[in-house]
Order: C-alpha cells, then sequence, then structure tokens
C-alpha cells in the first residue's frame, strides 16, 4: 500500500503534466499558421476602412487558406490603412489580382479574400494590390438605411 504523500506526489506529477499539455496544446494551435511564414511572398494592399481585420488574420482565395495578414498599419500620406499579406509561394497570383475585406458568417471573423485577375504579369514579393474593396462596417449601413428610410418618409401632415 502507498504513503500518502507518495499518493499525493504522484497525483502532483500528473496534474503538473496535464496542464503542461494544454499549454502546449493551446499554443500549436495558436501558432499554426497552414503554410510556411518563411516560404511566402509579401504583398501590400492599401484599404480605406479594415473594420475589425486582425494580424494574423486568413488570406483566402476560393475559400482556400492562402496566406496570413503579417502587418497593418495607417500610411499618413495617403490616409488609408495599408495591410501587409504573407502569400504562400505555391499560389501565384496575377498583378491585377483584387483583395477584399469579408466576414465568415454574419458577425464572424473577418479576412482578406483574394480574387485573380487576368494580367499575364504575376503579384511578386514587395508589390501592392491596386483594387480593394474595404470592410462593409454593419454601423455605416444600419446609419444608411434609416437615412434613406427618413428621406422616403412623406412629410407630416400639419
Amino acid at each position: 500500500m502507498m504513503s500518502r504523500t507518495a499518493l499525493d506526489l504522484w497525483v502532483g506529477i500528473f496534474v503538473a503534466l496535464g496542464f503542461a499539455a494544454l499549454v502546449f496544446l493551446a499554443l500549436r494551435v495558436g501558432n499554426s499558421s497552414g503554410f510556411n511564414a518563411g516560404d511566402a511572398y509579401r504583398v501590400v494592399a492599401p484599404f480605406d476602412n479594415i473594420g475589425g481585420l486582425k494580424v494574423r488574420a486568413p488570406v483566402k482565395s476560393a475559400g482556400v487558406l492562402v496566406g496570413r495578414v503579417s502587418g497593418i498599419r495607417f500610411d499618413p500620406e495617403i490616409y488609408r490603412a495599408v495591410v501587409d499579406l504573407e502569400i504562400d509561394r505555391r499560389y501565384a497570383f496575377p498583378a491585377d489580382s483584387t483583395a477584399s475585406i469579408l466576414t465568415s458568417g454574419l458577425l464572424g471573423e473577418q479576412y482578406v479574400g483574394l480574387e485573380a485577375g487576368g494580367d499575364v504579369e504575376l503579384l511578386k514579393d514587395g508589390d501592392r494590390v491596386l483594387i480593394t474593396q474595404s470592410a462593409m462596417v454593419l454601423e455605416k449601413l444600419i446609419g444608411q438605411f434609416m437615412f434613406d428610410r427618413a428621406a422616403d418618409a412623406p412629410p407630416a401632415a400639419q
């Protein structure tokens, strides 16, 4: 029969190992990028409004993960947000491709959607995506809807 002290020691070791395994899994899931960032090329895309887009957000084309957002900054010369995209080298996009900020589901995470153009030239490391579509901001849409409804309303009788 095991002494109480030895049993407590083994339980403590088991709990510590379980906690370490949970921390390890959380770090692995948090750092999974879907592609090797070292084997990617970087392009930049300016947007009027990025909404809730965050660094490490997915970059998708046709629903397939092709890259990640690697940086977001404000350019004071053009007064626009500039988003740095790291695209996996396995995926070459034409130079006239378009980038849009989209949302997964109604209130899901935001991501950058790339739509291929028809140019024979391909995007290279350091290139700029010239055609972009900003995020749809729900508050703006509701405000516009309310303003349009108020403008269409008949004048109040006096």
